[in-house]
């Protein structure tokens, strides 16, 4: 049973389906659609599902998490392979599905054939002859044919067509019965999917919503000619979940950035403000509702409350800023702190005090803890500055500006 998102969070899903190879080994994933479109038009249902395939796979679960060190494949659609919509990660590691539905025209031949050119490679999805998509069989790395709807009567000189280019990898889908895989035998096609090999598993995390306005903030200010780091920076920290949807981007090995972080300054740096652009692009596009403003103000009062008293314990004040939001962003979505760290690129540092409560850090988090409990003899006991209550109200009153600066901007 799917259990209920908590107040201020959402339920996220991507499908994924088994690839194989001849010998049972599976190679690849694509990664499908699992959600409602009851919202959508129509005539952009397509475009949605890929952007949420991607926010979903890159920013929420993590590519690692979902394909591991497979291929996955990603349907696209033609605002992606013309590149109206910029993908937001490198080649490495994804094949780019053509959906059957996109019109092959002159602008999509140049698309692919740029984007072929960066080195991502291209499948030819539920590819049938005659339908225009044969003109990008020289552009191709995997032409994938469903044996469940083909033509079998003219399945020969699909193959033999096909097989006029060297480097092409036959995909067998639609694989439903025993007879349909020992045509694929026959055939010798390289690799094959299907229900008879394996059903699509749908992956579900809970996610914190990101605000609407906060991402068209952002996007504002990414555009902007002279786009200032500092504002972009102000505008992540504002907004926990992006904060955590920009490190998860950054720990994305198919956006090529390896080193661990200790700030979203250092992630934001990382990944370049192009980057950045390109993601808050689709959050758009995958637009949900937000998470309420006591949640956001006491997860952004406890990460102020955390830098705060950082110095107290000779600990970076941005590390623990980073720490106190992730365990206020680990409670709002019922994970553990080591549960997310294991998913971000955080330094060893971080990733210590979130895990174990170990080192500097880990003291600066059990003070606020203790203080949040009302153990008010721990903290005088591990906390030798002022008195707290006054660095709390601070916290409070910073966080509390920060929230309402955004929502005044409505």
């Amino acid at each position: 049973m799917v259990p209920l998102p908590l107040p201020g969070t959402q339920l996220v899903h991507v499908g994924r389906q088994p690839i194989f190879d001849v010998t049972g080994d599976v190679v690849a994933y694509e990664l499908l659609f699992r959600g409602s479109m009851d919202a959508v038009e129509a005539g952009r249902r397509d475009t949605y599902a890929t952007s949420q395939v991607i926010v979903n796979t890159f920013t929420e679960f993590g590519i690692d998490e979902v394909v591991g060190d497979r291929t996955c494949f990603i349907n696209m659609t033609r605002e992606f392979l013309t590149g109206v919509l910029t993908l937001p990660f490198g080649p490495e590691h994804v094949v780019l599905e053509v959906l059957e539905s996109v019109d092959v025209d002159d602008e999509v031949v140049a698309g692919v054939t740029a984007l072929a050119a960066q080195g991502y490679r291209i499948a030819l999805d539920d590819f049938v002859w005659g339908s225009g998509h044969e003109r990008l069989l020289p552009l191709a790395d995997f032409v994938k044919l469903d044996l469940l709807t083909a033509d079998l009567a003219h399945l020969d000189e699909v193959v033999t067509a096909c097989r006029a280019f060297p480097d092409i990898k036959i995909v067998a889908e639609g694989l439903e019965t025993g007879e349909q895989l020992a045509l694929s035998n026959r055939y010798g096609f390289e690799l094959r999917q299907g229900y008879v090999l394996s059903r699509p598993q749908v992956l579900t995390a809970a996610s914190l919503t990101p605000s609407k306005l906060r991402r068209l903030e952002l996007i504002g200010a990414l555009s902007a000619a002279d786009a200032d780091l500092e504002t972009v920076l102000a505008i992540i920290a504002r907004d926990p979940a992006l904060t955590m949807r920009v490190l998860r981007a950054s720990n994305s090995a198919a956006v090529g950035v390896y080193a661990r972080v200790s700030s979203v300054r250092q992630a934001v740096v990382m990944l370049g403000l192009a980057h950045i652009r390109q993601w808050a692009m689709l959050m758009v596009v995958d637009d949900v509702a937000e998470a309420t403003e006591e949640q956001m103000a006491d997860a952004l009062t406890r990460a102020r409350l955390c830098e705060n008293v950082a110095g107290a314990f000779g600990t970076n004040s941005d590390a623990a800023f980073m720490a106190g939001l992730i365990t206020a962003v680990a409670q709002m979505i019922g994970l553990t702190p080591a549960a997310i760290a294991h998913q971000l690129p955080l330094d060893a540092e971080i990733t210590a005090a979130l895990e174990r409560g170990s080192g500097r850090l880990g003291q600066v988090l059990r003070v606020v803890n203790a203080y949040e409990r009302g153990d008010l003899g721990e903290v005088a006991a591990a906390y030798a500055g002022d008195d707290l209550s006054g660095t709390v109200m601070a916290a409070m009153k910073w966080s509390r500006m920060a929230v309402a600066a955004t929502q005044s901007a409505a």
